[in-house]
């Protein structure tokens, strides 16, 4: 039975699709897919949607190149909403912007009051060292780790493990110590390939 068959297309035989970057969990798009656009993005691995206005499925991507590698399609609890967890390959929005996301309605206010979870937080991390990899600037303390190699940088998470048990003997500055060794940690990771999706499969296969 095709998975397509859980979900719940309106009278015109679509579903609203959130793409979302799977590393920096960025909202990137909004758009319709069809069952035919859902089963090709299963079977494919590669988005694809259903553009309203040609009326035809199209694969994100196919002229500009930058195309989304989908990595997991998840369905809402009313079965009438899919969200593609995606690896995009360059901008999502047509305009050339990361995110079609980019217009801000409010002064940020409402932004400030929110509380940003800790997975949010590290994710959120986890994104902005791989910014700083991809584009490698000069200034940037992030980049000069990276460019130090995987010696330096394994010594530098030992360096800043011991310091966090320094403060937890202490019963001082733990969070903060414990801040600096995860992101010396994410570095490390970024560094050598490893993203925080294969450390957490490992985590959901040890502890279900």
């Amino acid at each position: 039975m095709s998975a397509a068959n859980s979900i719940k297309f309106d009278e015109k035989g679509l579903v609203p699709v959130i793409a979302q970057d799977a590393t920096t969990g960025d909202v990137l798009t909004l758009a319709y897919a069809n069952r035919e656009a859902v089963e090709e993005t299963l079977s494919s691995g590669e988005a694809h949607y259903y553009s309203r206005s040609r009326n035809e499925l199209w694969r994100k991507g196919a002229t500009s190149g930058n195309t989304q590698k989908v990595i997991g399609v998840r369905l809402d609890c009313d079965g009438d909403a899919l969200l593609y967890r995606v690896e995009p390959q360059g901008p999502a929005c047509h305009t050339g912007e990361k995110t079609c996301f980019f217009t801000t309605l409010s002064d940020g206010a409402i932004e400030d009051r929110e509380e940003i979870g800790f997975g949010d937080m590290v994710e959120r991390l986890a994104g902005t060292i791989t910014e700083r990899h991809r584009e490698m600037p000069e200034e940037s303390y992030t980049a000069g780790l990276i460019r130090s190699g995987t010696n330096r940088l394994a010594q530098k998470v030992g360096e800043e493990a011991v310091e966090v048990v320094i403060s937890a003997l202490r019963d001082e500055r733990l969070a903060e110590e414990t801040a600096d060794l995860l992101y010396h940690l994410l570095v490390l990771l970024e560094e050598r390939g490893v993203g925080l999706d294969e450390v957490a499969k490992v985590l959901r296969e040890r502890h279900g």
